[in-house]
């Protein structure tokens, strides 16, 4: 948000990710954030009435609702959506939503220790962000009892991914995990993996990777690709990739955590992992965003965040309470 500019009321938290929490902590907090005043104001500014009903049906009048207005990829890939034009009140506002729903300012770690730091893949030029954020992080003096997962799958790259990493130096990669792959060798300075597994399934929704390295000095740093949990209709997701992780390390309860995305993601991906490693394992989730102000990032790609962008991400979040509500099976 922009110095001078009017935050929202009643700006959220997101539902805790604290070692312990109950689900009904967990309930208890979907509920704060949709009682909260920002996404109201938001809705209504795009000609919407807030829905009526109970937290399920409040979530799936919002999932309706953004769809029909927010939802600027209609099925595609984010570097194809498009940009709606808006006026520069609903811009601010825009923001200013964003802001108060925790999209827009890093937040630092809050722990000195975790068990695990884990980094959330994406496009290309994102992916080169966050592996140089935790490897920031542990020069930093953060400390991983477990290991560094940086977590992709087989998406193939666009052409603009593409030439974002050739103008920041990066070597060719085709797939998510690659550009994933290259970061942690650069940043890491690690040459070849200590340890390699996988499955080869002639379609990259099918196929999995693993790839272990181990810095000198360091926590083991490994890059996984996931399988798709449907196959058939989609790529894999950031709850597939956060699933599939937990099938290959031991997650205990208590432990501790750390979730590495971009501001912009936060809400969606803390909720996400809420739900697919917080209530079944037992385990502390906290999200951070990449801090782009910092100069180890320098050089690296960084993309425009428009209003439609945050838009589409703030559908995105909708959409992630609403799954998280579900697996709760909270009424």
């Amino acid at each position: 948000m922009r110095t001078g500019e009017e935050a929202p009321r009643g700006a959220p938290a997101l539902p805790t990710g604290a070692a312990g929490t109950s689900v009904g902590a967990i309930a208890a907090g979907v509920r704060a954030w949709l009682g909260s005043g920002p996404l109201r104001d938001l809705v209504g500014h795009f000609g919407g009435t807030w829905p009526d009903g109970d937290v399920a049906g409040v979530l799936a009048g919002l999932d309706d609702f953004s769809a029909r207005h927010w939802d600027f990829r209609g099925g595609r890939e984010r570097p194809d959506a498009r940009e709606p034009a808006v006026d520069a009140a609903t811009a601010r506002l825009v923001l200013a939503t964003a802001a108060a729903l925790g999209m827009v300012r890093p937040a630092a770690p809050a722990r000195s220790r975790y068990a695990h730091l884990v980094v959330l893949g994406g496009l290309a030029h994102a992916c080169q962000r966050r592996v140089a954020y935790a490897a920031h992080l542990l020069r930093g003096g953060t400390r991983v009892g477990g290991e560094v997962a940086v977590l992709g799958s087989f998406r193939p790259l666009s052409d603009a991914e593409c030439r974002a990493l050739e103008v920041a130096g990066v070597p060719p990669c085709d797939t998510e995990v690659a550009a994933l792959d290259a970061a942690v060798r650069r940043e890491f300075a690690v040459a070849v993996p200590a340890e390699e597994d996988g499955h080869d399934a002639d379609h990259p929704h099918r196929s999995w990777s693993s790839r272990t390295y181990r810095p000198e000095g360091g926590p083991p740093v490994r890059v996984l690709a996931a399988p798709s949990g449907d196959p058939a209709r989609r790529r894999a997701h950031t709850a597939d990739t956060q699933r599939f992780w937990a099938e290959h390390v031991r997650l205990r309860a208590g432990d501790a955590v750390l979730m590495v995305t971009a501001p912009i993601y936060v809400p969606f991906q803390h909720c996400d992992a809420l739900r697919t490693l917080a209530v079944p394992y037992g385990c502390a989730i906290e999200t951070v965003g990449v801090d782009p102000a910092l100069p180890d990032l320098a050089g690296l790609p960084e993309p425009a965040l428009t209003p439609g962008r945050y838009l589409q991400e703030i559908r995105s979040a909708i959409r992630s309470v609403r799954a998280l509500h579900t697996a709760l099976g909270d009424g």
